[in-house]
């Protein structure tokens, strides 16, 4: 789960925002790879080569899309079922 302390994220946001605020003046098509990039060379830059630090950035990863899925996906999903009817 991305809850962490508010400190923290009071500490981050500056950087996160610039970066946000970088990345929304991307074109639609090439978003996606801008953010992979960013992510992956934050990842590169944070854990040093070691199985140990690769299984710990996949549970990272993993961990992300679940939330998504989670908190932004489901949610969606249910919404649209009850707008056009579940197909199950």
């Amino acid at each position: 789960m991305p809850y962490i302390d508010k400190n923290n994220r009071k500490n981050l946001a500056p950087e996160l925002n610039a970066l946000i605020k970088k990345l929304k003046t991307t074109p639609d098509e090439k978003v996606d790879g801008c953010l992979n990039y960013c992510i992956s060379v934050m990842l590169k830059e944070l854990y040093s080569a070691s199985y140990f630090n690769y299984n710990r950035m996949m549970g990272v990863i993993n961990c992300v899309n679940q939330e998504i899925y989670r908190r932004l996906v489901s949610k969606y999903e249910d919404e649209k079922i009850t707008e056009k009817g579940d197909i199950f």
